[in-house]
């Protein structure tokens, strides 16, 4: 790439990035609207025929075990203090598996918010509160 594109390139993706770090949304996350962004993530770039169910349960694998990596050989105490820079990878590789989850219900055909809703319910009947 020369270096005039290649300025071009990286001046264009910092003004995405800094559109979307100085984006502050306090509301609540819509799943539905994250999916129809995700699906047109993935049209823009010709990869729906990789989205399958497999493939993205088999990247966010992949990306759970990055996710697993920042606590390898951390004590219980140091997990439950990361500095800033651990803090920000964490939210990386956290947005990485949810994506592909959010990604892996809607191909897959499963209301997710209506699938964590009945998890929740069967969980307080398995695991009931102490008296």
């Amino acid at each position: 790439m020369s270096t005039a594109r290649s300025d071009l390139y990286y001046d264009h993706h910092f003004e995405i990035l800094n559109t979307v770090w100085n984006t502050l949304d306090t509301s609540n996350m819509d799943i539905s609207a994250l999916q129809h962004r995700l699906r047109q993530f993935a049209t823009d770039r010709d990869w729906q025929p990789y989205q399958t169910p497999k493939n993205l349960a088999m990247a966010m694998t992949v990306e759970a075990a990055e996710l697993l990596e920042i606590f390898q050989w951390l004590t219980p105490e140091q997990s439950r203090a990361l500095d800033d820079e651990q803090r920000r990878h964490l939210g990386e590789e956290l947005s990485d598996v949810l994506l592909y989850l959010v990604q892996i219900a809607d191909h897959a055909g499963v209301d997710l918010e209506a699938a964590v809703e009945r998890k929740l319910a069967m969980n307080a009947i398995k695991h009931p509160p102490r008296s």
